[in-house]
């Protein structure tokens, strides 16, 4: 099995001005700076990007953006490329998440002209797909997770997929306080996996990192990082605090106590 290095992503939402979100960015900086063999990144509202930019320059931890749109430029009133978080200093982008499904009418083909759009611009998509509670108790987990992968991914160069990550984000779990045991998400990640050796080959498979997103907090996390197919976090409210977020972060280091 490849050695995948574990990334930990923290999604801001609609938190933090850009002075909140500077401060914050700082002091996680200093909390993780030891930690080398855990990737980091954060996704600050858009406002923020240039000011976490710049409180995150010359550090380890990489700058995120929470949504993007599948034009380079044009009459988009309110919306943001690629290029343009490029321009900011953003190396990946999230895509996808269930908020943007629930509450913006985002859908398998929107994310899949997104998906394709950070990949022009040289970026890293992390797609973000998952069930319904409703879905779970009907039995559908799986195809649900099937056609959001084939839909989402239609098209996209499988090369393209060696620098692709994709987030597990069980909807019934986000911000709900509940939490995938930590086999239920494997369960699911084995899947995804599997999928994507279908699809892609062996190699990419292997090499793909999948992340879990719901309710991640310090005291969860290393249950979650003990599964094979787990490959860190895309944390949402425990990662509003840096003190919190380094505590997500630092259990995933091969040097942590």
């Amino acid at each position: 099995m490849a050695q995948r290095t574990p990334l930990i992503a923290g999604n801001w939402k609609m938190f933090k001005t850009g002075p909140e979100a500077a401060d914050t960015a700082g002091r996680l900086r200093s909390l993780v700076a030891d930690i080398v063999d855990v990737d980091v990144m954060v996704a600050p509202q858009f406002a923020a990007l240039c000011s976490v930019a710049e409180a995150l320059k010359g550090s380890r931890i990489a700058l995120g953006a929470q949504d993007v749109f599948w034009e380079k430029q044009g009459a988009y009133t309110g919306e943001v490329s690629a290029p343009m978080l490029k321009a900011a200093g953003c190396t990946h982008i999230i895509v996808g998440h269930s908020e943007r499904r629930q509450y913006f009418s985002e859908t398998n083909e929107t994310v899949n002209k997104k998906v394709k759009a950070v990949f022009e611009e040289g970026l890293v998509p992390v797609m973000c797909i998952g069930e319904s509670e409703a879905q779970r108790e009907a039995g559908k987990t799986f195809s649900v997770i099937e056609e959001q992968l084939e839909r989402g991914l239609d098209g996209v160069d499988h090369a393209g997929l060696e620098r692709f990550i994709l987030a597990y984000e069980p909807v019934w779990a986000i911000g709900t306080g509940k939490t995938a045991t930590s086999d239920q998400a494997q369960e699911v990640h084995r899947f995804i996996r599997e999928w994507v050796e279908k699809a892609a080959g062996n190699s990419i498979a292997n090499s793909l990192r999948i992340l879990y997103g719901g309710s991640v907090k310090p005291e969860n996390i290393a249950g979650l990082m003990a599964m094979d197919d787990i490959d860190g976090a895309l944390v949402g409210g425990a990662s509003l605090d840096a003190d919190s977020f380094a505590g997500i972060v630092r259990p995933c280091s091969a040097g942590s106590a």
